[in-house]
């Protein structure tokens, strides 16, 4: 990875305010995108801007580039067909749709297992639905001293009666990577069907749903350095057989019968340029082979940085992060960082960064069951940083020595 080279494809790591680089450390809320999502976003809305399935040229480009921003979206997740991809406005409304119609085939008194570590946009849907549907809930816990789930928890609230678990990949709080293979695979022992929170996973490694053995991911572009859209990944033979909510002229075919509506075209163009982009830095005999080889330094880079932001911010007394922090435990994260600064509120923080033009998240981040276990919630909730592949070491010292002047000119002092 040469980050000069990699930061050469972003225009908005180039920009200034008063003569002031910007320092994008929100990158969990979302990335900056690559000049190639531009440039196919902008391309499309001049040379193909037109509705599907027309007898004329545009039309006939436009559905030809749809089809291979599906198939590029079936790469970069290790898909079996372009048919398993389905679009959306964004993640949230894709699984507010799926659980619609799954929750046809589930009956009262059935059980879903949601999580105290994802994001709400993968517990409320699933609140609802049980709600609508007189279905109880099963909440899984994390361990708030080891930041990750305890299986055999897990496992005893597994039963005949679970018939969906909604997993996340990765924590866009803590940052913890979590067993998903596995816990797909204590889902099915009992005849429950995984869905799967990919959102903070996919710019950090390689996704692999096949490996994974879950029933349904989704993720988010404009999280891996594209536009702002939702894609589903769904067993072929399960999309199939489910009834979709959709208007009756509607195509019935896949993967159209689940992208309700029109889609943001120009955003599928864009999608297609970010993976275009991740291709672009790997090596490989196929697109997928590239890929993976892209994200497998991808993923060595920013666990290198991560660990740098980590040890610094461990120099602060004054400092608590919430998370995994041993080296060895760099490959079971993604370089997403939660901290506490003493006697200082997180919106301070932020506030303080934000002057200095250094981008950080505060809140809950919509993680709020993270927050509220963590005992943050009545304080605000904690200071987020989250790095990605176009950030540098420098970036990394800039915002820890920011922190360190920060505590200093606080008055909330220990001994250095």
């Amino acid at each position: 990875m040469n980050p000069d080279q990699i930061r050469s494809h972003f225009p908005a790591l180039a920009l200034t305010d008063a003569g002031q680089p910007r320092l994008y450390l929100d990158n969990p809320g979302g990335t900056q995108v690559a000049q190639r999502v531009i440039d196919r976003t902008v391309s499309y809305l001049t040379r193909t801007n037109a509705n599907g399935g027309g007898a004329f040229r545009t039309s006939r480009e436009s559905d030809a580039l749809l089809d291979e921003a599906h198939a590029a979206m079936a790469d970069l997740l290790g898909a079996r067909s372009p048919d398993e991809i389905v679009f959306g406005q964004n993640m949230t409304t894709l699984t507010f749709h799926m659980s619609r119609t799954l929750g046809q085939q589930f009956e009262a008194g059935q059980e879903i297992v949601v999580t105290r570590m994802d994001h709400d946009a993968n517990i409320s849907p699933w609140l609802l639905l049980a709600r609508d549907l007189d279905m109880t809930i099963r909440w899984l816990p994390f361990d708030t001293g080891t930041f990750r789930y305890d299986l055999d928890v897990y496992g005893s609230l597994l039963s005949e009666k679970t018939a969906l678990v909604a997993l996340n990949y990765a924590s866009n709080a803590l940052g913890t990577i979590n067993p998903v293979a596995r816990m797909s695979a204590m889902a099915h022992e009992v005849g429950a069907l995984s869905y799967v929170d990919a959102v903070q996973y996919v710019p950090h490694g390689v996704t692999d749903v096949q490996a994974l053995g879950c029933d349904f991911l989704v993720c988010s572009p404009y999280k891996f350095f594209g536009p702002h859209q939702g894609v589903l990944w769904g067993r072929e033979e399960l999309l199939a057989g489910l009834p979709p909510y959709k208007v009756r002229p509607a195509d019935d075919a896949l993967p159209i019968r689940h992208e309700t509506g029109t889609l943001s075209h120009e955003g599928m163009a864009g999608t297609l340029g970010v993976v275009e982009y991740l291709e672009s830095l790997g090596e490989g005999a196929s697109r997928r082979a590239r890929l993976v080889h892209a994200m497998q330094h991808i993923a060595r880079y920013e666990q290198d940085l991560c660990l740098r932001l980590i040890n610094r911010l461990q120099e602060l007394p004054e400092i608590t992060i919430y998370g995994l922090t041993d080296e060895a435990d760099m490959t079971d994260r993604v370089p997403t960082v939660i901290l506490d600064v003493e006697g200082i509120p997180a919106r301070s923080v932020a506030e303080y960064l934000g002057a200095r033009n250094i981008f950080v998240w505060d809140g809950d981040y919509y993680a709020m069951e993270v927050i509220d276990a963590l005992g943050h919630a009545p304080s605000g909730g904690l200071v987020r940083i989250g790095l990605a592949h176009y950030n540098t070491a420098q970036e990394v010292d800039q915002v820890c020595d920011t922190l360190q002047k920060m505590v200093l000119e606080s008055g909330v002092r220990h001994a250095f």
